[in-house]
């Protein structure tokens, strides 16, 4: 499923053979392209398409993570969607590259050896709004083990100020956000460092995150575009989360009554907090899952 060309594109010279070869590879399969970039292995294009190309491989490692913790929480799949899955990531994973990426390739082509070559032709050099998600990767974690390290002092405050366990917090923001990497972003392209997915209603007074997002009525699931609170720092969607929950006499729980994981996943999906029918469910399934197992172990936090 490549990317397809203008008929500007197609009617370009012969001539400018380093641009062809440089768009040449716009599929994963395409070994082609991928080759056709050896034979001007020192142009601008090429070195531009090769950064694309350490973008993409990146961007595949992070999305079949997200996968693979999909799969420990529970959901399985068949080999052959497991199969489909991946091809759609990893062409998926290219698309991104060749439309502003995480900065990892241009980083590269920044570096000694890399930094004389001329600018490649394409869009204004104004950061991407992928700039702001690899800022918002560097805030939380690349991995599990991360994003617990990153986000477990704050939510243990958090969780011994309202009576509850830390690690019932901790599943459910690594399974609002996909361990850090899905959080809505503002207007910007900043992520909203939203742990919780607590959308900004009329008394919210901050920044704001636009996103949609699947809500359920009478159990059947409704795509909503919805506004969700963005905060400055993890710290403060942590705080405000605790917040909600101290002053809510429909979340708050009874002292000592969420203060295991099993017993506070059942109090906040019994309060309604999402209107997922199987929220504590997939709770569950994720605080049960052998990858929050092992990133809370390879955190190095005792709880």
């Amino acid at each position: 499923m490549g990317v397809p060309l203008t008929p500007a594109a197609t009617a370009a010279p012969l001539a400018a053979a380093g641009t062809a070869n440089a768009a040449a590879a716009n599929t994963y399969s395409d070994l082609n392209g991928l080759a056709a970039l050896k034979k001007s292995p020192q142009s601008p294009q090429t070195l531009h398409a090769v950064a694309q190309q350490v973008d993409a491989l990146f961007l595949q490692m992070m999305l079949k993570s997200m996968r693979d913790a999909t799969d420990d929480a529970g959901e399985a799949q068949s080999n052959e969607m497991g199969m489909y899955q991946d091809m759609f990531d990893k062409q998926v994973a290219l698309t991104l590259s060749q439309h502003g990426g995480l900065g990892l390739g241009a980083a590269l082509t920044r570096a000694p050896g890399a930094a004389s070559a001329p600018a490649a032709s394409g869009p204004a050099t104004t950061a991407p709004p992928s700039t702001a998600a690899s800022t918002a990767a560097a805030a939380t974690g690349a991995t599990p083990g991360e994003f617990v390290s990153r986000v477990l002092p704050a939510i243990r405050r958090a969780a011994t100020t309202l009576g509850v366990s830390p690690l019932g917090l901790l599943a459910q923001a690594a399974l609002e956000t996909g361990w850090g990497q899905r959080m809505p972003r503002t207007a910007d392209g900043s992520s909203s460092l939203n742990l919780f997915g607590i959308k900004a209603d009329q008394s919210w007074e901050g920044a704001r995150a636009p996103a949609t997002t699947l809500e359920y009525r009478d159990g059947v699931a409704t795509p909503q575009r919805t506004t969700f609170r963005a905060y400055g720092s993890l710290e403060q969607s942590v705080s405000d989360f605790a917040n909600l929950l101290g002053s809510s006499p429909r979340l708050r729980a009874a002292p000592g009554a969420a203060a295991t994981p099993a017993a506070y996943v059942d109090h906040i999906a019994n309060a309604g907090y999402a209107t997922d029918p199987e929220y504590a469910d997939k709770l569950n399934k994720m605080l049960n899952s052998k990858v929050f197992r092992d990133a809370v172990a390879a955190s190095g936090i005792r709880i």
